[in-house]
């Protein structure tokens, strides 16, 4: 994970480019462009691809250990009793899936018990 951190806050970043290339697109579907590309650059797109799936398969594995489970205590209210993590068994939502769903900025509400069993 440094690694990819490393490379990543290395490389230039290409958000604002990629608006002002998108009407640059040919007939083929292609951008004909001339740009300088820095090694830090060439070294981080060489292995973008990769590190986005290792990620993402990282984010899905602990999506799936952290999901709400019924904690099977003594409630009075029956219609939403209490959850905790099958995992870490903090009450839901845990801290792990809360700083996961604040970094990739989830819209759903992560207190509701209808959530899938797996993302």
């Amino acid at each position: 994970m440094e690694s990819i951190l490393i490379r990543t806050d290395k490389a230039t970043s290409w958000h604002d480019e990629a608006g002002r290339l998108r009407g640059l697109v040919n007939h083929e579907g292609y951008v004909p462009i001339r740009t300088r590309l820095a090694v830090e650059d060439l070294e981080f797109l060489a292995g973008a691809r990769a590190d986005l799936l290792r990620f993402t398969e990282l984010g899905l594995r602990l999506l799936d250990l952290h999901q709400p489970r019924d904690a099977g205590g003594i409630t009075s209210d029956t219609a939403h009793p209490i959850l905790r993590c099958r995992s870490c068994m903090w009450r839901w939502p845990c801290p792990t899936f809360r700083a996961m769903s604040e970094s990739f900025g989830a819209p759903r509400d992560t207190a509701d018990p209808a959530l899938p069993e797996s993302a």
